[in-house]
């Protein structure tokens, strides 16, 4: 993993980690629906970012090997691509 991805990957986890504990307190607290709501859709926001990040380093580090090595490993890389793609594409956003 790139060092300077991990670093900003790992930062990002311990933000959700908080997230996540604040909106179990909210619904233990029974808050506002509206806030809780807000508060979720934040998280998922976080989750997009960690997301992307972990896309990128993919993309620099085993994409790039696999795409140099060719031929069924490189058939590898894009479907996992395209596999990582349609998941994205079935959030319900």
């Amino acid at each position: 993993m790139i060092d300077d991805i991990k670093k900003r990957a790992l930062h990002r986890a311990r933000i959700l980690e908080g997230q996540m504990r604040g909106l179990s307190k909210a619904i233990e607290n029974e808050d506002y629906c509206v806030d809780i709501i807000t508060q979720s859709l934040a998280i998922q926001k976080s989750l997009g970012s960690l997301n992307k990040l972990m896309v990128e380093n993919h993309l620099k580090t085993h994409v790039t090997e696999m795409f140099d090595e060719g031929g069924e490993t490189r058939d590898t890389a894009i479907d996992e691509l395209v596999r990582i793609y349609e998941l994205s594409r079935n959030r319900g956003e």
